[in-house]
């Protein structure tokens, strides 16, 4: 079924002609970025995270769940950028001032001489996007400053990979998806999920994560044995966790900023876990 806002929507509900045109746009982009200067690499992420922050924040004060936006937004550019000079501890300190004064402006949203209104459900809402969207993010900024074997700046080719991963993750789910897929992977969640897609994800990223392993990090090619599987199952996850809160929001797109993927939450719900696994797993075997 066609819409007038997705008049070219393929057999995985995506207007294709305008998803591909977007995704060839932001992945020029950013191989321009992290090539020439890598740590303009800080500034697009923490564009993104304050889009992406803002987004969820309106989807869910739509549904009268009042989170504490500005204390989201101011304090997920310090832990973003408080990672250049100090690292994750510098972005711990970040998150938990950030933490104690979402606590604390929830308190007083309402004056000093009124409660305020589902204390415990929007600070438990802000500390869950806090975590969700800045605290993630900060592992991909911080893999673009180590560096690769003897090139300091070669923390540019762990983004590199796990950019292109995930990407390879994608492509090959998309495409057995909608050339095989028959039997859906978790229909109450996300029902255009199939397990021939995941089938695909996990052979195209596993490929694409032992090419960079050998020809972008210079290691042993069963990093990508290892990488590429759990970055799937973990984008995946990523994946559904963001469908299960549409559902529960009753929204199809978190945002209309990107034609033909939806929001930037939308863009990134699998990449801010895929950030994380992927820190860990280059620190633990490089």
């Amino acid at each position: 079924m066609t819409t007038d806002s997705q008049p070219t929507a393929s057999k995985a509900g995506r207007n294709l002609p305008a998803a591909i045109g977007v995704g060839v746009a932001l992945g020029a982009g950013l191989i321009a970025v992290l090539a020439l200067v890598p740590r303009v690499w800080f500034g697009v992420v923490a564009v993104a995270i304050a889009v992406a922050t803002w987004e969820v924040a309106k989807r869910l004060r739509e549904g009268d769940r009042h989170v504490a936006l500005i204390p989201l937004l101011v304090g997920g550019q310090a832990i973003v950028w408080s990672t250049w000079p100090w690292g994750l501890p510098g972005a711990l300190v970040a998150f938990a001032a950030t933490a104690l004064t979402i606590l604390a402006w929830k308190l007083f949203s309402q004056g000093l001489s009124a409660a305020p209104h589902e204390y415990t459900r929007d600070t438990s809402l802000s500390l869950l996007v806090l975590a969700w969207i800045p605290l993630m993010a900060v592992f991909a900024v911080d893999m673009v400053q180590q560096g690769v074997g003897d090139d300091p700046g070669g923390g540019r080719y762990r983004v590199f990979t796990f950019l292109i991963v995930l990407v390879c993750s994608d492509v090959g789910g998309y495409t057995a998806g909608v050339l095989f897929g028959k039997h859906p992977m978790v229909p109450a969640i996300s029902p255009k999920k199939s397990w021939e897609g995941l089938g695909g994800s996990l052979v195209f990223a596993t490929v694409g994560a032992v090419a960079c392993a050998h020809w972008l990090l210079g290691t042993h090619w069963w990093v990508g044995l290892v990488l590429g599987p759990v970055l799937v199952v973990v984008g995946t996850g990523g994946d559904l966790v963001e469908s299960q809160v549409k559902r529960d929001l009753g929204i199809k797109d978190m945002g209309t900023l990107l034609p033909g993927h939806g929001g930037i939450m939308d863009r990134i719900d699998s990449l801010l876990p895929g950030a994380f696994v992927t820190w860990c797993v280059l620190t633990a075997l490089l």
